[in-house]
């Protein structure tokens, strides 16, 4: 397969953010946002992880899509906690069926769209199968914490595609 050097940014950002989130949540565990709000250390590269994936699946393929999770797991797996790399990997999973199920046939009308719904969807999945089997505890302070940055970073790049696809 030929593939553009797009894609293959796209790819590598996407196995790195995987192996950063299971890394940094190993490392610093559950952390204050602020407001009484939790998140794992590791949600802010999940949440890159929620966008990065429909940037792979855009530029690339489904069996692309596949093979970069299972890279990014088998890596986390080796440089982090391999509990937290197995969590993550059902969780990941589980998150990006729905999203792949929301973002490949909203892409079609509009991308900004497909990536700000597909991911408002999917995050909730991947945060409360995450906090339930790595036993970090499903608390309503760590639920809408980890949503509030999961989506405000797929709200970032909807604008960004917005603005991008609208210029004057």
């Amino acid at each position: 397969m030929n593939l553009k050097a797009s894609a293959v940014l796209f790819i590598a950002l996407y196995i790195g953010s995987i192996v950063l989130a299971n890394w940094m949540t190993t490392t610093f565990g559950l952390v204050s946002i602020g407001l009484g709000l939790a998140v794992t250390a590791g949600t802010f590269a999940a949440g890159a992880a929620l966008i990065l994936r429909d940037g792979v699946q855009t530029a690339t393929n489904n069996i692309t899509v596949v093979a970069a999770i299972t890279l990014g797991i088998v890596v986390s797996y080796l440089v982090s906690d391999p509990f937290i790399a197995i969590a993550s990997a059902v969780a990941f999973a589980a998150s990006e069926l729905v999203d792949y199920g929301v973002f490949t046939p909203l892409r079609k009308r509009n991308l900004a769209t497909a990536v700000l719904v597909s991911s408002i969807v999917s995050a909730p999945v991947d945060t409360v199968l995450f906090l339930h089997i790595a036993d970090f505890g499903v608390t309503w302070q760590a639920v809408l914490g980890q949503f509030i940055i999961k989506t405000a970073l797929a709200g970032a790049v909807a604008v960004y595609l917005m603005l991008r696809h609208h210029k004057p």
